[in-house]
């Protein structure tokens, strides 16, 4: 007899428990091997979990909407009709235990934990000889009829996902990123700040945490860990403001440029980019901004912009854009918002002044960025002028950064903006 257990996989080295957002497959489908069977929620993102075994899926253990521990039965899986009863048996009596003739074996996304590469054995991976494609983009396919094997896929490890099937019918452009900034580039308005749906709060009801604001909730107590300081600063950003107005039309966004601005600062102060270990100071090789998004449904995830001080400001735009979109909708991968090295936390287009930032557990500093407003100041000649002037505020861990670290990092970021934000677009 040949019956599989489903189990819940680590999708995250956080994950402890995921949440079943679908069922892809029903019971007594045919299921073949590498196809999704069902979408899980982990603690940042939703993704696919595959059968690595041909057959049907006989039983279903953990219904759509309802939670598992990592490593438990949610489902079983059995090659042939014949068994589909035998493996409904054990499901109903709580496992394997029930039928001694049966050996159920693990299947689907069998990752490794701790590491950010546990997408790759479930519905991310892109493995030779077959199709991996998004729930989402084989439902698109199948309702515009569309041959997913003619096309090839634009996400992580060649992942056909929604953005591949509509560009074929012509429903989006889908513009691929140029290497280099050129003036054919397709104008794009920015997006309008984002407001946080209002909460539907209920007096005296108690609303559980979802994943994410769970996940939020862990890194946020381990950050009490850290000794921690703040240094805040004052940047003019005349120039800044009259470049964005220039480019915006291109489809260039603040946030990029202001990541832009800091990754390019980095390269001159390393330890800002550093991160703390028991062993002593760990200097990444990669300048990889990590920029917090508020989530609809509570919490945040921090997107990250990998060598943004190497991207062109255009290509920068496009992933941020892209990154944006893709965390609202819980598609992201582990390594597109667990691998920044530096953090920003931008709430300057809600008005805020000023706020402080808690530091994101593994990582050296985050700058809080506030509004850009006009301010009365004093001007070299002696006269008073209007300036637009916006606050920043770092904070960073203390054990490996000192205050004369993060005040020159300041200093020089805020020389860049003043006096040559047009290097940005280069």
């Amino acid at each position: 007899m040949s019956i599989h257990e489903v189990f819940m996989p680590a999708l995250s080295s956080t994950m402890t428990e995921g949440k079943i957002v679908s069922w892809v497959k029903s019971p007594g489908d045919k299921v073949e091997k590498g196809e999704t069977v069902v979408v899980v929620e982990s603690d940042k993102a939703d993704m696919d979990v595959e059968t690595f075994y041909e057959g049907y899926l006989a039983h279903i253990v953990v219904q759509a909407g309802d939670s598992a521990p990592v490593g438990a039965a949610i489902a079983y899986v059995a090659e042939t009709e014949a068994e589909i009863e035998a493996a409904k048996s054990m499901g109903n009596s709580g496992g394997a235990a029930a039928t001694p003739t049966a050996t159920p074996q693990l299947v689907a996304a069998t990752a490794s934990v701790g590491t950010p590469t546990v997408a790759s054995q479930n519905g991310s991976n892109h493995q030779e000889g077959r199709l991996v494609a998004s729930p989402r983009a084989r439902k698109l396919a199948k309702e515009l009829k569309v041959d997913l094997t003619t096309l090839k896929g634009s996400g992580p490890y060649g992942r056909i996902v929604a953005e591949d099937v509509e560009s074929v019918v012509g429903r989006t452009t889908a513009p691929t990123a140029p290497t280099t900034p050129a003036p054919s580039i397709t104008p794009v308005a920015p997006p309008a700040p984002r407001t946080p749906a209002p909460v539907a709060a209920v007096p005296g009801q108690i609303t559980p945490f979802n994943a994410l604001q769970n996940a939020v909730i862990r890194n946020m107590v381990a950050s009490l860990a850290v000794p921690e300081f703040r240094v805040s600063y004052t940047i003019t950003t005349d120039g800044l403001d009259k470049l964005y107005k220039q480019i915006k039309s291109k489809g260039v966004t603040m946030t990029a440029l202001l990541a832009k601005a800091v990754a390019v600062t980095l390269q001159k102060h390393p330890l800002l980019n550093a991160s703390y270990s028991d062993q002593g100071v760990v200097y990444h090789g990669d300048i990889n901004i990590a920029v917090a998004v508020a989530m609809d449904d509570g919490g945040l995830i921090t997107p990250v912009l990998k060598n943004a001080d190497q991207v062109d400001i255009y290509s920068l735009s496009r992933s941020w854009k892209s990154l944006v979109e893709r965390a609202r909708a819980k598609q992201l991968q582990p390594d597109e918002y667990n691998s920044g090295t530096f953090t920003l936390s931008n709430l300057g287009m809600y008005g805020v002044d000023t706020f402080d930032a808690i530091l994101p557990p593994g990582q050296g500093s985050i700058l809080a960025i506030g509004a850009s407003r006009p301010q009365v100041v004093a001007t070299p000649d002696g006269l008073f002028g209007v300036r637009q002037q916006m606050q920043v505020n770092i904070t960073s861990d203390h054990r490996i950064i000192y205050g004369a670290d993060a005040a020159a990092f300041l200093q020089d970021l805020a020389k860049l903006i003043e006096t040559n934000p047009q290097s940005l677009t280069l």
